[in-house]
């Protein structure tokens, strides 16, 4: 599914045909949309994106991290198009049929640890960390939830008010949802206990206990603690070895719910089916949505049976487990457990190598670090090492002008998160662009 001329631009960008539709676009749609680039699409099939004007591009975005296997997967298609010809929709809040039952069964059997599960099906990533805080506030009767620093959960009341990743994602939006409380992620800060101790260090997981705990909120009032694996919006930020195994250790000694939020790094995208597996933890609930149906709006939240306990009513979804999506989502994880998580371990190793050998020739490139095929770089100044921002902005609209699609996260990072179907002859695509795009930069 990779097509060796991609990619190809033929013209200055955007063409005339997406400059009509975006000028036409700017007209009627909300001015909230963040478009990085005049990307006007057509079509998509596997790694490649055609626009109106035929410029075809390289795609390392997978529509932000959701078509795992690839646009159009002519399996994905199939299932779609037989699963439609029968039934489109008759809401799974109040009826039966088989796609959602059958994929409950497969995501519940899926999810790590020998818990039995359940599962509740959303539309989206924010709505399944709704899903999530209503659950665990119900199930355990607490009202307090923490949450990170640097975590994106998502954009609707609950989910933005656990967020913490940019601040115009807040502005202007408060009063948020009470009861959250943000700390630091996964590394090292100065401890604001006032003592003779003041400038000693202290974990992010020992500052939750001995200063949190004492000093702000009660253990014993607290829900759930909401953990993205691997940090998305904020940075591709993936934490100490350490942080995950102490965290839940942390959990269960004040009987908290652990809430693993995979709505980007499930679904194979690290090189395991979900992201956590890497630390050897079992959470109580887990988000998902983005990968899980390759591009069909879906998501869920799959938790421990005795946790998902709220009676009939509590919570329901008209569209949610929709059944074209659930069979898009099927035939999904039947690709990802024949070849694609396997395939996004070794190509996203080969993808790291490469990125590291692109920062020892280019002093632009700061950290590199990923799991599979969620994969960062920071772009830094070279004299300080302080963010560069605008450079970092530059060579993301520069590597769409020759063909490369590429997206931002972080406060300097580019992130790799392309199909799952990615091959090494399309990392070095990407890579040569890369390379002659931070060239150009530095040049400059």
């Amino acid at each position: 599914m990779t097509n060796d001329s991609v990619p190809t631009v033929k013209s200055a960008l955007p063409g005339p045909l997406a400059e009509q539709l975006i000028r036409d676009d700017q007209r009627y749609t909300s001015p909230s949309y963040t478009r990085v680039y005049p990307l006007a699409v057509k079509r998509g099939y596997g790694m490649m994106i055609e626009d109106l004007d035929g410029n075809q591009f390289l795609d390392f975005t997978a529509g932000i991290a959701v078509c795992s296997t690839g646009h159009c997967h002519p399996r994905i298609v199939e299932a779609i198009t037989a699963q439609a010809a029968n039934l489109i929709h008759m809401s799974g809040t109040d009826f039966y049929y088989g796609p959602q039952r059958h994929l409950a069964e497969r995501l519940a059997k899926l999810a790590p640890g020998e818990s039995r599960k359940r599962v509740f099906f959303t539309n989206s990533g924010a709505e399944s960390v709704e899903a999530a805080i209503k659950l665990a506030r119900y199930h355990t009767g607490r009202s307090q939830i923490i949450a990170f620093h640097g975590a994106f959960h998502g954009r609707t009341y609950g989910a933005m008010s656990l967020t913490a990743s940019k601040v115009t994602q807040r502005r202007g939006f408060g009063p948020f949802v009470p009861g959250v409380v943000h700390v630091g992620f996964g590394n090292c800060f100065r401890c604001p206990l006032n003592c003779s101790y003041a400038s000693c260090e202290i974990d992010c997981v020992s500052y939750i206990e001995r200063v949190l705990f004492q000093r702000t909120v009660a253990a014993d009032e607290v829900a759930a603690i909401v953990v993205e694996p691997i940090q998305g919006e904020g940075g591709y930020i993936v934490p100490p070895a350490e942080f995950h195994p102490r965290l839940k250790e942390l959990a269960e000694k004040y009987g908290i719910l652990y809430v693993a939020d995979e709505v980007q790094s499930g679904m194979g995208r690290t090189g395991k089916m979900f992201a956590i597996e890497h630390w050897g933890v079992e959470p109580d609930i887990i988000c998902l949505a983005k990968g899980i149906a390759s591009g069909m709006p879906l998501g869920a939240i799959v938790a421990r049976e005795e946790i998902m306990n709220w009676p009939p009513g509590a919570h329901a979804s008209t569209f949610g487990g929709n059944p074209v999506s659930c069979a898009a989502a099927l035939a999904t994880i039947e690709l990802l457990e024949e070849s694609l998580v396997a395939n996004a371990a070794t190509v996203g190793e080969y993808l790291l190598k490469g990125l590291r050998q692109l920062a020892a020739r280019h002093s632009i490139i700061g950290d590199v670090r990923g799991k599979g095929l969620m994969v960062a770089i920071d772009l830094v100044q070279s004299k300080n090492q302080e963010p560069a921002k605008q450079e970092r902005n530059q060579a993301i609209d520069d590597a769409f002008q020759r063909g490369l699609l590429l997206l931002g996260c972080g406060e300097s990072s580019i992130r790799f998160c392309p199909p799952l179907i990615c091959t090494r002859s399309d990392v070095d695509q990407a890579l040569q662009v890369l390379d002659s795009v931070l060239s150009g930069i530095v040049a400059g």
